[in-house]
């Protein structure tokens, strides 16, 4: 190999190369850039613009699920509604109108919860301020965090209807849930009932299980005595069996187990399983003032009975007989608290139950049925038969709303369960001393589990007997036989399109097994109950006039119009006497409120034309099965008959980089508002759909830094697409038919994307598309395509067809990419787009995906593309060989020889530049088949070898091509022929 240092410097020819010309940056600024296009899109009202663009097509509507407005947004916050963006603005690109309205939860426990904060802190008491006073302070308190938040959203480039949200506490907003719930109340769906329900003692509410999570607790564990009192004369296979029972039996005691002592007062029977083996055992050997003795006599089932004699410390004990369940049936015993305070001086009846099991405990469990469900739903499913022995089924109310025991707890009046800070209060040790003194404790100790607590105080909460106001889950609706909500829920469930799929077989799990729905909460700041009950009847006032009064004057004045004096005389009218009435003052659950907005949301034709009913999608985290998705199907089921949603999306939780919860404790959280300042909305962005959002989503420093590295790749490859564009014209564009191989393969792939892109936004597949294009661009296009085409595109002629059917696909896939990745990197395509298209009205975000012609599909050429790329795969390898031992630097500087024995390959590169493909100077094909033993091989291709050699001749001072053609052309004498007609056809142009 020569060269053209023969003393003599060389020219420099940069100056008459295509090199790429572009004035945007390397580096983003991302935090720095991106308001300035949000300042932009709002200047040009580019939601309006998408309205206007979009007004005939069909309408595609993701309705947002209303966060609380109480705070800044978290990194939730920011998965939630960044992938409602991406939803949102893919299927607009699409070709729907997808109008996006962002909305507002306000009333509530979590605002209200503030305001008493507040009060606190002033030394001030709440129940001394007028109700409406108190109202408006949390209404006023809503109204700042909406500002707030909405700022934050839509720094993460959410588009939507910011100016016109929707808002649970607006007039309109609070007439229309009012009437939501009348229509419930009309239909004969509400009730007024009295069940076990979570009760908060420190924020003094019912709450929805949706309201609760499970945190580990401590609890206090006891095995109490149940002397027994009555054996029925009946029970037992025969008479001489049923004496020998029943004189075994009198004298012992069924032994119970429970983790809540303070339940035992309110105890009123003993639930048994028929499917478990009980036996009488009695204690043979015990330590001296043992609470369990010896000569006692206990009824246990026998898989637990070695256990509780372990629990009780008793050294040795016999079993004496089998007590079989017809025996257990006619079995009633005595209060363990019988005598204390003149109370509890009742029987105790054992019930069959289907909950109960010998997995633990004693095999029978003391049943409060004012502070269980299964309790209580034993205890009123044998209602009649208890009735018929004379037993009382009225359900004490062992516990105020504050946590201390009322006066249906004889004898321990004044003592309390949980306190206003939520913690363990007096009630269980009073509890445990009361029977230790009447010799009914057996053993106690601790045992720690998953216990409920309010998600809001992070408190413990309690199963507690209240009046409440329900709505039936199995009754049917206007006496259509088998027309329940249950059954209407259930219909809708297998009626939607859920992703992932397993999230319709979470939400039927929770339907099918829910107790009746629980809509009242006895606090101030929310919608009312906003009916009526005649006292003298106590039915709910059916009456349409009445409830257009209410609702009328919700959409002047507002929900407070409820309490203001003479409301209950205002909406009765004349002819009805107040007294006559209680005018319930319990408002809404939340979830009622959020579960309505189906009804005043998406059918509001007048505010929010765009949007249609039912949604095509409701989109939110896994936890929204109990949540939102839940209350609003029921909702929607019970007033329209379906659900109010197509379909349902549903994502993971945020952890971080090892896969933690985030905890302010652990120090692991991470701020959107932080990655914002540090790295751009867009970062984020990328994160979210980079992320397998079905499972939850991790976050961390390192996973931020591979996102940041991701980015920086993809805007690299945009930035030299845009500099080579700088010399495209459309008037040099090249028919496909006309086109090079290499182009029709790049176009090809370009139309195997567009399949593949959309058909993984109709799915809300995001990670699949970033990782399509980002190998496409990083490995198909940088790595392979424009390394190739650098040559063409740097040194060729004007006239090169190469050149401008280059630049051809270069503006296809310009065209593309900013289109596929605008959902995305809704900042950086903005910034693409409009460093070529510049303009007032100019934006990527009024754009259609384009339509890529399906004539481009060549599957055959790709296939023989497959066998080139394996071929040049073997070359490379060689070269980098050479490189890494530094007999070249340049791939330029080799003309390589190739043996091709696979007659495959050698028809594959038939025709074509194999030099060229492999950014050699030279090739040369040897398909005798007598290859060298040094050859360079791989073992995935086989019939392909290579021997690296120099190339030979002088190199071209302008492509830096080696070749012995250099120096032919005496006008030119260092460059290559290509590179002289370049320079002549530059000089002709003027350039």
């Amino acid at each position: 190999m020569t060269d053209t240092a023969t003393g003599a410097a060389e020219t420099d020819y940069s100056s008459t190369l295509f090199l790429p010309e572009t004035e945007f940056p390397m580096r983003a600024g991302l935090p720095d850039r991106e308001p300035g296009w949000l300042k932009r899109w709002d200047e040009m009202d580019i939601y309006a613009l998408q309205r206007e663009q979009a007004k005939d097509r069909p309408l595609f509507t993701i309705h947002d699920g209303p966060p609380y407005a109480n705070g800044n947004i978290h990194i939730g916050h920011a998965l939630n509604k960044t992938l409602k963006d991406l939803v949102s603005r893919s299927m607009q690109m699409l070709g729907y109108n997808s109008a996006y309205v962002p909305g507002w939860d306000c009333h509530g426990l979590p605002i209200e919860w503030k305001i008493e904060e507040q009060y606190r802190a002033k030394g001030k008491d709440k129940n001394e301020v007028p109700v409406v006073e108190f109202r408006q302070e949390c209404r006023t308190f809503a109204e700042q965090w909406v500002d707030v938040q909405r700022e934050e959203f839509k720094r993460l480039g959410i588009l939507g209807e910011w100016d016109n949200p929707y808002l649970t506490m607006s007039f309109d907003a609070e007439a229309q849930i009012a009437r939501e719930l009348m229509k419930v109340a009309s239909t004969g769906q509400l009730y007024r009932g009295s069940k076990p329900v979570m009760w908060s003692v420190v924020e003094r509410t019912a709450l929805a299980e949706a309201e609760i999570e499970y945190a580990d607790y401590e609890s206090d564990a006891i095995w109490v005595k149940f002397p027994t009192s009555h054996i029925a004369a009946t029970a037992g296979s025969g008479v001489d069996d049923n004496i020998a029972r029943r004189e075994h039996l009198t004298g012992a005691s069924v032994v119970i187990w429970t983790t809540t002592p303070w339940t035992i007062p309110a105890n009123r029977a003993i639930s048994f399983s028929s499917k478990v083996a009980y036996g009488l055992y009695e204690v043979t050997k015990a330590p001296d003032g043992n609470w369990a003795s010896t000569g006692e006599k206990y009824v246990l089932a026998d898989n637990l009975a070695a256990e509780t004699f372990a629990k009780a410390k008793v050294e040795e004990f016999v079993r004496l007989q089998d007590v079989p369940p017809a025996v257990l049936a006619g079995l009633t015993c005595h209060h363990p608290l019988r005598g204390l305070g003149d109370g509890y001086d009742f029987e105790v009846p054992l019930l069959d139950g289907e909950h109960v099991t010998d997995d633990a405990g004693t095999g029978f469990v003391h049943t409060a049925p004012g502070h269980g469900l299964d309790d209580f739903g034993i205890w009123m499913d044998s209602a009649r038969l208890l009735g018929e022995k004379g037993i009382d089924t009225a359900i004490p109310y062992v516990v105020g709303d504050d946590g201390f025991y009322t006066n249906e707890a004889p004898g321990l009046e004044g003592a309390r369960v949980i306190d206003d800070n939520g913690k363990k209060g007096d009630a269980n040790n009073r509890v445990i001393a009361a029977l230790a003194e009447r010799n009914a404790m057996v053993a106690r100790g601790r045992v720690k589990h998953q216990y409920p607590h309010s998600w809001r105080s992070k408190k413990p909460v309690i199963f507690r007997n209240t009046p409440q106001w329900f709505v039936y889950m199995d009754r049917d609706i206007e006496g259509a036989a088998g027309d329940t909500l249950r059954h209407r829920a259930l219909n809708a469930i297998d009626a939607t399109k859920f992703y992932p799929a397993a999230g319709q077989n979470r939400l039927r799990a929770m339907i099918a097994d829910r107790p009746d729905w629980v809509l009242s909460r006895q606090r101030a700041w929310g919608v009312p109950i906003t009916v009526f009950v005649e006292k003298a009847t106590g039915e709910v006032l059916k009456d349409d006039t009445v409830n257009h009064r209410i609702a009328q004057s919700f959409e002047e004045e507002g929900a407070d119009a409820w309490y203001k004096p003479g409301a209950a005389a205002r909406y009765l009218g004349e002819g009805r006497n107040p007294d006559d009435f209680e005018m319930v003052t319990d408002v809404l659950d939340v979830w009622f409120d959020s579960g309505t907005t189906h009804a005043w949301v998406l059918r509001n034709k007048q505010k929010w034309p765009h949007l249609k009913f039912p949604a095509s999608m409701y989109l939110e985290g896994s936890d929204q099965h109990r949540g939102w998705f839940h209350s609003s199907l029921l909702e929607s089921c019970a007033t329209n008959g379906h659900a109010p949603y197509e379909s349902v999306l549903t994502h993971g939780f945020t952890m971080d980089g090892e896969g933690r919860k985030m905890s302010k404790s652990l120090g692991n959280t991470v701020a959107p508002q932080d990655i914002i300042k540090q790295y751009g909305a867009d970062i984020l962005r990328l994160w979210v759909a980079s992320s397998d959002y079905s499972e939850d989503l991790r976050l961390g420093k390192e996973i931020i830094q591979t996102t940041v590295d991701s980015y920086r790749k993809l805007r690299n490859t945009l930035r030299w697409l845009l500099g080579n564009l700088a010399h495209y014209q459309p008037s040099d564009e090249v028919r496909f038919e006309d086109m090079p191989e290499l182009e029709r393969l790049m176009l090809h792939r370009l139309a195997q994307l567009d399949e593949q892109v959309r058909t993984a936004y109709k799915e809300y597949d995001y990670r699949k598309i970033v990782t399509l294009l980002g190998n496409f661009m990083n490995i198909e296009l940088s790595a392979f395509y424009f390394d190739i085409r650098k040559d063409a595109l740097y040194c060729d002629p004007i006239s090169s067809v190469t050149r401008k059917a280059t630049l051809t696909v270069l503006n296809h896939l310009f065209d593309c990419l900013t289109a596929w990745l605008a959902p995305i990197l809704v900042f950086t395509m903005e910034e693409v787009w409009l460093e070529r298209y510049p303009g007032a009205g100019s934006s990527v975000h009024l754009r259609l995906f384009p339509e890529v012609p399906a004539d481009w599909l060549d599957e055959d050429l790709a296939d023989k593309w497959q066998l080139i790329r394996a071929v040049r795969r073997v070359v490379t390898g060689a070269l980098e060989v050479e490189r890494r031992e530094k007999r070249i630097g340049s791939s330029l500087e080799a003309a390589p020889k190739v043996f091709i024995s696979d007659a495959r390959y050698t028809a594959a590169i038939h025709d074509l530049d194999l030099a060229e493909i492999s950014i050699t100077s030279a090739i040369t094909i040897d398909t005798t088949g007598d290859v060298p033993a040094e050859a360079f091989q791989l073992d995935d291709v086989p019939g392909v070898a290579v021997v690296p050699a120099l190339a030979q001749g002088t190199r071209c001072a302008r492509s830096w091509k080696i070749l012995p053609e250099v120096g032919s052309d005496p006008e030119y004498p260092d460059v290559s022929p290509r590179d002289a007609q370049a320079l002549r056809e530059r000089a002709a142009a003027g350039l």
